[in-house]
């Protein structure tokens, strides 16, 4: 059975990431390291709040590197009931090795775990409403990430139950207001891209009108994003261009723009395929961890 962590590639630059984060942390000299010295010791991983737990990948590389041993009670993609625990607080995991080293591995496998499960959250949150609401097409992330976390956060994306959408520049063409005006029209923009991506690539061009959406699609756009439009005039265009181009054209219709978890019940229809949000990665609150020895 396939699990989250088979996604990440095992010669992958995100372990590169981490020795660079842990180097970041400590330097040169480790002053704590020689306070603490290196009897063997054991130290519990609690979750202090209500989440989705994301980023174990990340944490174990963080303790393998540092020569620990951890063992984890709950698994990748769990949910954790703080609120249901005598003290609020979860046993995650317990670390076992030189207590410098655990010192040394802390917080950095905390910032990653933390962040990971804040973002797995918010996805949760957002694709949990959207369902309670009836909403059965996608939910997808955006490319808005903290520069150096993109995996992290895309792959807490996934954790979390939305779709990571488009990865990089490379990964799909997106078409943009700047595009269109630097081309000329979404037409010559649609078509320069498709000489160079081929088939295999996706186009998917941002619109801010019924009009330039039917452009868009008569020039073969794979993908429609109707942007910045309200609840009741997305779903009337979104109505339009799937009646008008039955059987006649195939795209996936996109809306972004705005979205949040206060406010997408309001935009939600069946007509629209995807509603992509940077409101589950961006500034999201991350879930409270902390690692403490047995004593």
């Amino acid at each position: 059975m396939p699990e989250f962590k088979d996604i990440l590639p095992a010669n992958g630059k995100w372990k590169q990431d981490v020795t660079n984060w842990l180097s970041e942390d400590v330097p040169s000299f480790d002053f704590g390291g020689y306070v603490v010295g290196s009897d063997m010791k054991t130290a519990t991983l609690l979750c202090k709040q209500n989440g989705i737990l994301a980023g174990i990948p990340f944490a174990n590389e963080v303790f393998k590197q540092c020569n620990l041993t951890v063992n984890w009670e709950y698994e990748e993609g769990e949910r954790l009931l703080a609120s249901n625990e005598i003290g609020g607080r979860v046993p995650v995991a317990t670390v076992s090795g030189p207590v410098k080293n655990i010192l040394l591995a802390e917080r950095t496998a905390l910032n990653l775990i933390s962040r990971a499960s804040g973002v797995a959250t918010a996805a949760d949150q957002v694709v949990s409403l959207a369902r309670k609401n009836g909403y059965t097409g996608i939910i997808a992330g955006t490319r808005k990430t903290t520069p150096g976390l993109r995996l992290l956060e895309k792959y807490s994306m996934l954790v979390g139950g939305c779709d990571m959408h488009r990865y990089n520049l490379s990964s799909m063409v997106m078409l943009k207001d700047n595009h269109v005006w630097a081309t000329g029209s979404i037409t010559k923009a649609v078509q320069n891209a498709r000489k160079v991506c081929g088939f295999a690539v996706k186009i998917e061009v941002e619109c801010q009108s019924e009009e330039e959406a039917n452009e868009a699609i008569l020039a073969g756009a794979d993908v429609i994003m109707l942007d910045n439009f309200t609840g009741n005039e997305l779903q009337t265009v979104a109505c339009s261009l799937k009646g008008r181009w039955k059987d006649k054209k195939q795209f996936l219709l996109e809306c972004s723009g705005g979205l949040t978890l206060d406010n997408i019940d309001t935009y939600l229809c069946q007509n629209i395929d995807i509603y992509s949000t940077s409101a589950i990665h961006q500034g999201v609150p991350v879930i409270d961890f902390s690692l403490k020895l047995a004593h």
